[in-house]
């Protein structure tokens, strides 16, 4: 069958199948090296004498590297294929993955988080462009939910073999242990994920069609894909300050929690994992905007319960916030692609990822002087702010949608 009749996938499919799984193990292999320093961030801060903000940047480096390459990859992936360019990303991920442990300074260690963030940029670039042109178009927002579901596993992943193995024998071990679960989880990715049938690569084209600028220009001019893109940019911010300062909160006094205890409070991750697919399934049901303002207003919710000074309500706050989250992630994620034009797809997702991770570098790294000034209390409440503004844009510039 040829790309011109293809349809696209329909639940049950063996090939249905095969890309959600294939997605589920990038997303691991993606996701785990991404945030795996998030859970041993004090005890970087503490081998190499820096202040919090300057270790959060173990994270924010890679996720500036990642942000900063998005719409790149999103052009890789039209002239080469979706599947070629996403593997050769997560191929350069994982080498630099598995030397950032080996880092001899601080220095070293952000350089080489850079650059394993650059080629960590290609699986959000292209991931769900490729679900929302293999999957049949009834099916994308629960495919998409599912797909985001499978990254929030990475994510704990990484947090949950960093921490407890980084407190017994040093952040490196714990590093390197994720590095090479990733890389396991890349061979996985190359095996099972089908090839494209619902793209054609630009290179395999007799007329190539609009350049970059112009498929970017496509999305800039909408004012739903940039109320999108906000969304990414606020609530991810957000989610990862929120994460980032939880640790150095939990470890100090009046908790002083030991560094693998706080570890397991990533667990909370796994409400991302059950929201994300039924926010997609509620969103096929009922649309995505009132779904996306819902999960907004339980993140904000999860926010305000993570400042009273008691570890079980920080706890319950904590999953509601991460399951608020994902949830609106998988909506906003999943609409942008969808709301595009055809030609213009992969940009609008790498433009979201862009905005989305460009909300964690800075916001990820600047909250950390708040938190140095006002303790927990100026995060979350710097976060509810963000959360706020969010819902403020998806409300004046989404309703309508």
């Amino acid at each position: 069958m040829s790309a011109v009749t293809f349809t696209g996938h329909l639940p049950g499919d063996r090939a249905y199948r095969r890309l959600i799984a294939g997605l589920f193990f990038a997303g691991i292999a993606t996701f785990a090296q991404l945030y795996s320093p998030q859970a041993v961030l004090p005890l970087i801060a503490q081998e190499f004498a820096v202040p919090p903000a300057t270790a959060a940047l173990a994270v924010s480096m890679t996720t500036l590297g990642l942000a900063a390459t998005v719409i790149p990859w999103s052009a890789v992936a039209d002239r080469v294929g979706r599947v070629p360019a996403m593997a050769a990303g997560i191929l350069v991920a994982t080498v630099f993955g598995l030397l950032a442990p080996f880092s001899p300074d601080i220095g070293a260690l952000l350089v080489l988080r850079l650059l394993e963030g650059v080629g960590l940029g290609a699986v959000p670039a292209i991931a769900l462009a490729y679900l929302s042109e293999e999957v049949d178009p009834a099916h994308t927002a629960a495919a998409a939910g599912s797909y985001i579901a499978g990254t929030t596993i990475g994510g704990l992943a990484g947090r949950l073999i960093a921490g407890p193995i980084g407190d017994v024998a040093g952040w490196e071990a714990g590093v390197l242990a994720v590095a090479v679960v990733c890389a396991l989880s890349a061979v996985a990715f190359l095996v099972l994920v089908p090839r494209a049938r619902g793209f054609v690569a630009l290179r395999h084209r007799p007329h190539r069609g609009p350049s970059l600028a112009h498929r970017l220009a496509e999305n800039l001019r909408s004012r739903r894909q940039l109320a999108l893109y906000a969304q990414g940019f606020l609530l991810m911010g957000g989610f990862v300050a929120l994460y980032n300062y939880l640790g150095f909160a939990l470890t100090a006094p009046p908790y002083s929690m030991p560094h693998w205890a706080v570890s397991l409070l990533f667990l909370a991750y796994l409400a991302g994992t059950v929201a994300s697919p039924v926010a997609g399934a509620l969103a096929t049901r009922f649309g995505r905007f009132p779904v996306l303002v819902a999960s907004i207003v339980v993140m904000s919710a999860g926010a305000a319960l993570t400042l009273p000074p008691s570890v079980p309500v920080i706890l319950v706050g904590l999953l509601v916030f991460t399951a608020g989250f994902f949830a609106a992630h998988a909506v906003a994620s999943g609409w942008a692609p969808v709301a595009s034009v055809a030609d213009a797809r992969a940009q609008a997702s790498s433009l979201y990822y862009l905005g989305y991770y460009a909300g964690s570098s800075l916001f990820g790294w600047a909250l950390g002087f708040v938190f140095a000034a006002m303790g927990w209390a100026g995060i979350a409440v710097a976060v509810l702010v963000l959360i706020a503004l969010a819902a403020l844009i998806a409300v004046l510039w989404l309703r309508s949608a």
